[in-house]
C-alpha cells in the first residue's frame, strides 16, 4: 500500500511536463514541497500514500491537460472530490499517482422548467443540499456525511435515507461531462456515449474524471421524523433477538418506502435509528418501538418541517457516531444482504456471541446494518454499472486503530463476515464499492458482480492504457490468444 517510499528531492521529467501543461504552478504540489502533506490530506491514516503530484485545476481544459501529461509519462491518475475513500484510492491507492483535486469545480445552475441541476464535480454534499434548497426547494437522494464529495459519491452509488423512495444518487444523473484518458472532453447520457454513461454510474474512477453532473431533482420533503431507540443490553442473546425483530420488520415486502432505518451495534448495545419521510402520526402507526421489544432504555423522536434542518440533524448524528469524517487509521468491511438471504437464527446467535466475546483490539468499533431496498431495487441490474439492485440492507463494520490498525482488529472484522458467510455457505453476497476493502480476494467481482465483464469491455474502449487506475479498479479485458 505504498509504505516506505522516499519523497523525490529534485523535479522529475514528469513534474517539469506537468508545469508546462498547467503554467499556473500555484495549482500544483509535488512531494518535495513543504506543504505537500497538507494538500494530500490522507483520509485513512493506515494507508500512507505519496502521490506523484496533486493538481487543483480551475477548468476542464486544465484537467484534460493534466491527464494527457500523466498518460504520456505513464503515470496513473485518480480524481478527488471530498477525499473520503476508505483506502485512499482518491490518492491512487498506491504511490506515484497524479491526484486531480476537483475542489474548484463548484458550478451550480438550476433549470426551473425541467428542474434539472447542473453541479460541478467538486461539490460537497452539504453544499448540494443548500444550493438545491435555495434554487427552488429541490433535492436528490444522497448520504448523510456533509463532507463527502458528490464526484465519488454519485459515481459509486450514493446511498442515503431517501434512497428507498428515490433510488441512489446515481439514479438522479441524466448527463455527465467527462475528461477521458486521451485528454478529450465528452458528454455522456442515454443517447450519446451510452456505454460510458453506463460505466460512470457505478465505476467512474476507472474511466475518467467527471467535471460536471446534470441531476434530475425532486421537491424536497416537507416533513420528516427522526427517531432513535437505544438498547443497552448486556447479553448477546437479547441483542440477537432485537436484531431478529428489526430484520423481520424491514424485510416485509410491503414496507412503507417513506421509512428509512439503520441498526448500529456499538460496544455498549444497539441503536435503531433513522428517518420517516412523513408526519409523526404516520410514523406512530408503524409501531416500530413496540415491535422491537420492551428493552429500549432511551428513545428520541423529533419532527422537522424544514428540510435543511433535517439534513443538518443527519450531519450532527453522523459526527456523533462516526467522528464526523475526521482522518484516522481504520478498517472497514461490508456485505450485501438480499430479501432471500436474510441472516438465519443460528447465524444471528453465532454473530452476536462472537461480537460479544471476540478480542477487538480497539475500543472504537461498530457494526452498521443499513436498510436499502425500495426504489433502489426497481432499477434493472444492467441499467447502470452499480450492481447491487437486489440488496435489502448492507452490513458495514468499522474499527479505528491507534496510529495503525492491528492484526487483532482486522481479524475481528473479518470474523464478522466469516460467521455470516458460514451460516449461508451457498450465497454470493457482494460488497458495496463505496466501502472499499483492499483485502478482498476479488474486489472487482464483489463490487460489480454480473456487470463486471461489460465494464471491462468499456474500459478497453475508453481507457486502453489503464490510465485511470487504483488497486481495485476495473481491469482491461484479457487479450485473445
Amino acid at each position: 500500500m505504498g509504505r516506505g517510499i522516499s519523497k523525490p528531492k529534485q523535479p522529475s521529467v514528469f513534474q517539469e511536463a506537468l508545469k508546462k501543461a498547467i503554467p499556473d504552478t500555484t495549482l500544483i504540489w509535488f512531494p518535495q514541497d513543504k506543504d505537500f502533506t497538507s494538500k494530500v490530506k490522507a483520509y485513512n491514516l493506515d494507508y500512507p500514500i505519496v502521490p506523484a503530484a496533486v493538481v487543483r485545476p480551475n477548468t476542464k481544459e486544465e484537467v484534460a491537460a493534466a491527464v494527457k501529461c500523466a498518460a504520456e509519462a505513464g503515470v496513473k491518475v485518480q480524481p478527488r472530490c471530498g477525499g473520503h475513500s476508505f483506502a485512499n484510492y482518491c490518492l491512487g491507492g498506491t504511490n506515484g499517482a497524479l491526484v486531480i483535486d476537483l475542489a474548484n469545480f463548484q458550478k451550480f445552475e438550476m433549470d426551473r422548467k425541467t428542474w434539472k441541476a447542473t453541479v460541478g464535480g467538486g461539490t460537497l454534499l452539504k453544499d448540494i443540499t443548500n444550493r438545491m434548497h435555495d434554487a427552488g426547494g429541490r433535492a436528490i437522494a444522497h448520504g448523510t456525511c456533509p463532507q463527502v464529495g458528490i464526484g465519488g459519491h454519485a459515481t459509486i452509488g450514493g446511498l442515503g435515507p431517501l434512497s428507498r423512495q428515490w433510488g441512489a444518487s446515481l439514479d438522479h444523473i441524466r448527463e455527465v461531462e467527462v475528461v477521458l484518458a486521451d485528454g478529450s472532453i465528452v458528454r455522456a447520457n442515454e443517447t450519446s456515449n451510452s456505454d460510458l454513461y453506463f460505466a460512470i454510474r457505478g465505476a467512474a474512477a476507472s474511466f475518467g474524471i467527471v467535471t460536471e453532473f446534470v441531476f434530475q431533482t425532486r421537491p424536497e420533503p416537507k416533513s420528516t421524523v427522526h427517531y432513535s431507540f437505544t438498547y443497552e443490553i448486556g447479553d448477546w442473546e437479547s441483542k440477537a433477538k432485537t436484531f431478529a425483530r428489526w430484520q423481520e420488520f424491514v424485510s416485509k415486502p410491503d414496507l412503507d418506502r417513506k421509512f428509512a432505518s439503520t441498526l448500529i451495534v456499538t460496544p455498549v448495545g444497539l441503536i435503531v435509528t433513522g428517518t420517516y419521510f412523513g408526519t409523526r402520526a404516520e410514523f406512530d402507526r408503524l409501531e416500530l418501538e413496540t415491535k422491537l421489544g420492551d428493552r429500549c432504555s432511551k428513545s428520541s423522536i423529533d419532527t422537522f418541517e424544514n428540510w435543511v434542518a433535517s439534513v443538518l440533524s443527519w450531519a450532527q448524528q453522523e459526527a456523533i457516531n462516526f467522528s464526523g469524517g475526521i482522518p484516522a487509521a481504520f478498517y472497514s468491511k461490508s456485505l450485501a444482504l438480499k430479501p432471500d438471504t436474510l441472516i438465519p437464527e443460528n447465524g444471528l446467535n453465532s454473530l452476536f456471541k462472537y461480537i460479544h466475546e471476540a478480542n477487538k483490539g480497539t475500543l472504537i468499533w461498530f457494526v452498521i446494518f443499513d436498510l436499502q431496498g425500495g426504489a433502489t431495487n426497481d432499477v434493472p441490474m444492467d441499467a447502470t454499472s452499480y450492481a447491487h439492485r437486489d440488496t435489502l440492507y448492507y452490513l458495514q463494520s468499522y474499527a479505528i486503530g491507534h496510529d495503525k490498525v492491528s492484526k487483532t482488529t482486522h481479524n475481528f472484522l473479518e470474523g464478522i463476515n466469516n460467521i455470516i458467510q458460514k451460516a449461508m455457505p451457498l450465497v454470493n453476497f457482494g460488497a458495496y464499492p463505496g466501502y472499499v476493502d483492499p483485502y478482498l480476494a476479488n474486489g472487482q467481482q464483489e463490487y460489480w458482480g454480473t456487470n463486471y465483464p461489460k465494464l471491462q469491455q468499456v474500459k478497453g474502449v475508453y481507457d486502453p492504457k489503464d490510465i485511470f487506475s487504483n488497486p481495485q479498479s476495473v481491469r482491461l479485458p484479457a487479450k485473445p490468444k
